[in-house]
């Protein structure tokens, strides 16, 4: 979490250590940012970038070589944020889904 010097949150990040596979990574474990939040009035400060930063620094004291995350297609901002941190793309998915025709109870 991020706080200001009145203790007002700030921002957070939320970073988890995955064990299975992470999309376009070769090593395990894997440090991923699962999410990060800044409030509007404290974003273009450094907040985000001093976010990352921490979780890196977990993340290396756990073993993690890679540091991953992933973001909405759409989300450009967020994309630009990555790549401004030092990030690569890594590859591009398009998730689908359907339902099930249900087959009546016998």
């Amino acid at each position: 979490m991020a706080f200001s010097e009145t203790k007002t949150a700030l921002g957070f990040a939320e970073a988890s250590i995955r064990h299975d596979y992470v999309n376009g990574c070769d090593t395990s474990p894997v440090l991923f940012l699962e999410g990060i939040y800044v409030t509007p009035e404290a974003r273009r400060q450094g907040i985000a970038k001093a976010l990352f930063k921490c979780v890196e620094q977990w993340g290396a004291s756990h073993a993690c070589e890679e540091f991953a995350s992933d973001t909405d297609i759409g989300n450009i901002g967020v994309q630009a944020l990555h790549r401004a941190l030092g990030f690569e793309e890594t590859e591009r998915v398009v998730f689908f889904k359907k339902r099930t025709t249900k087959t009546p109870s016998a």
